[in-house]
């Protein structure tokens, strides 16, 4: 079974306001109070601003980013906390990767995972959903669980939710 997410994370208020400028911005709210964005090729075409091409090797970590994308995600953070995370798995081996901007700036990460690599402190999604105010109620497994983000197996499968 494979999993495959690239979204951002935030409350569901910061992201709705974020949405109004990106129109192919699909908001899917999560539990505790948090939501996501599902960055689809055509989220992440509005996102990367004129023309900019992705950095090699990615901003933050991450090979999709430009900086067009992350001066928007800055300018976002001004209003609350917001997470950029990507994770790809498959057979139950796989990657995860996160960042959180606050107050413009890059606040945590970017964190990354390999395959079969120790996470003593949190897999990096998880960490960073705790850093947006997330919790691990009785009974969950971790944050990632808590908020509920095994709902859909996809990118595609979130904007479509």
């Amino acid at each position: 079974m494979s999993y495959e997410l690239q979204a951002l994370i935030g409350t569901l208020e910061l992201l709705t306001l974020a949405a109004a400028e990106v129109p192919a911005a699909r908001v899917v709210p999560l539990a505790q109070g948090l939501a996501l964005i599902p960055v689809t090729s055509a989220v992440l075409a509005a996102l990367q601003g004129d023309g900019a091409v992705p950095k090699v090797g990615g901003g933050a970590g991450f090979g999709w980013h430009s900086d067009g994308f992350e001066l928007r995600l800055a300018a976002w953070s001004k209003a609350g906390p917001i997470a950029c995370v990507e994770a790809e798995y498959f057979g139950g081996s796989g990657t995860q990767r996160a960042a959180v901007w606050e107050d413009g700036r890059v606040v945590l990460g970017p964190l990354a995972s390999g395959e079969f690599e120790p996470v003593p402190e949190g897999t990096p999604i998880s960490r960073a959903l705790r850093r947006l105010g997330a919790s691990v109620p009785p009974g969950r497994v971790d944050e990632f669980d808590a908020v509920g983000l095994a709902a859909h197996r996809s990118t595609g499968g979130w904007a479509a939710a």
